[in-house]
């Protein structure tokens, strides 16, 4: 947000927002006010509580959390409560950027933070981190006095952004914890522009409604499955999902498509095996998505029922693949 051709300068612009999407690095907004130009000035400047202060110079391990929507009161919290950010290294990047330098762009600070975080992110999981996963590397930069001052460590810490970039709360350390872009049933995902967003209320206009969950593993055990093999299984298993979770409806009534997702080699070599199985639908130009209100369930439970269809089957649906994790 601009204010007299200067951008303010909150305690959010020291947060560098970094976001993977279908495997594409994006630089998420997530309504920060971040300029455009080579630094962030401005009046409007907010001063740090002791909190927050230690949030910004916290070691590796350490989980931050915060509620405002200027991050004013971002502060540390143990790791087994929910939280948006852990920390996992501390970078100097004092070699590019010497004393007197000017400080990097906002682009070039995400660009930093893929370049110097994502190899100690997993040296700190100990573990590969899945680049089409649900967790991103991000980071947090010094502020503006202290860059003025030299300071030149940037703190690399993991999130979960959401596909419209809103960052959702992680419970427990990553480490050990699924990687798998995935979403518990009954999620329903918002509609941005004519593909996905962040999590809405099904009642509310949305892209996709997830309908279940399932292990590739528990078909494919020595290996990583081709994709078309994961389609062809998909197809029987996420019509019986959704059998079970809202049995009765007939998709091709309501327009509605079942689809799924499919996981790539790498996010299969990092543990990455579960995929969601949802309903979504198509613009009759097959452009993009078109919006969906109401829970499918609800549907099915407001629909006549037919004394002929037995075990609640839904009709015949349209179906087709769908890569990527959201």
């Amino acid at each position: 947000m601009l204010k007299d051709g200067l951008a303010s300068n909150t305690l959010r612009t020291r947060l560098v927002m970094v976001g993977g999407f279908f495997g594409a690095i994006l630089a998420l907004s997530l309504s920060v006010a971040f300029s455009s130009g080579s630094g962030i000035t401005g009046g409007g400047k907010v001063e740090e509580s002791p909190e927050a202060k230690a949030s910004f110079h916290s070691a590796a391990g350490n989980c931050l959390t915060w509620k405002q929507p200027d991050a004013s009161d971002i502060h540390l919290v143990p790791c087994a409560q929910e939280h948006l950010y852990e920390v996992t290294g501390v970078v100097n990047i004092a070699d590019k950027y010497p004393a007197g330098a000017p400080a990097p762009t906002v682009d070039q600070w995400r660009e930093i933070a893929l370049n110097k975080c994502t190899d100690g992110t997993e040296g700190y999981l100990h573990e590969k981190l899945d680049p089409y996963g649900r967790f991103t590397v991000s980071a947090l930069r010094p502020g503006n006095d202290e860059w003025a001052a030299g300071d030149r460590d940037m703190r690399c810490v993991l999130q979960w952004a959401a596909p419209g970039g809103a960052l959702q709360p992680i419970t427990g350390p990553v480490a050990g914890q699924s990687q798998a872009a995935v979403w518990e049933p009954g999620t329903c995902l918002a509609l941005a522009g004519k593909t996905v967003g962040n999590p809405i209320a099904c009642t509310q206009p949305h892209a996709y409604e997830i309908v279940g969950k399932l292990d590739l593993k528990t078909r494919f055990t020595s290996g990583y499955p081709a994709q078309k093999d994961q389609k062809t299984w998909l197809d029987t298993e996420c019509n019986n999902v959704v059998q079970r979770y809202a049995g009765g409806v007939d998709l091709t009534a309501q327009q509605l498509t079942l689809t799924w997702d499919l996981r790539e080699q790498e996010s299969w070599d990092a543990g990455s095996t579960l995929v969601n199985c949802k309903v979504g639908a198509k613009l009759p130009d097959n452009s993009g998505l078109a919006p969906i209100t109401g829970s499918i369930r609800q549907a099915a439970q407001d629909a006549p029922q037919d004394p002929n269809q037995q075990g609640g089957q839904p009709g015949q649906t349209r179906q087709s693949g769908s890569g990527g994790g959201n």
